[in-house]
């Protein structure tokens, strides 16, 4: 991994502390989207919501494959949960998104977790 992807992941996971700090576990997810994409860009990132990403299969193409939850700076993948616990789908889940977009790394943030730290997994391509 380059150094300015680890500076990012390592600047998206501090801000998703701070946030969860502050509001607490147990919110709908779209409420730590909006602000965590909020923080980012204060930070001057550049931040996309709801990505709509086309995927390609034998010849074809799908406009509408996934939407990502967030992409910071072309680069970086940021899918977040608000669940009670993460469960072995949800990182196979990012995995494919970053095999789809050629990323080589994302994160899964789950706001859901009494600790965030529980609910932090580093995802590589």
């Amino acid at each position: 991994m380059n150094a300015e992807l680890e500076k990012i992941a390592t600047d998206v996971v501090d801000a998703s502390v701070k946030l969860h700090i502050k509001l607490g576990p147990g919110l709908f997810e779209t409420v730590y989207e909006v602000v965590l994409a909020k923080e980012l860009t204060r930070m001057g990132y550049r931040v996309e919501r709801q990505k709509t990403v086309a995927i390609h299969y034998e010849g074809l193409v799908f406009d509408e494959g996934f939407r990502a939850d967030l992409i910071i700076n072309d680069c970086l993948l940021v899918e977040l949960k608000s669940v009670e616990k993460l469960t072995p789908v949800h990182g196979k889940q990012v995995l494919t998104y970053l095999r789809l977009l050629d990323y080589r790394l994302g994160l899964l943030i789950n706001f859901g977790e009494a600790l965030l730290k529980d609910g932090l997994k580093r995802v590589a391509n």
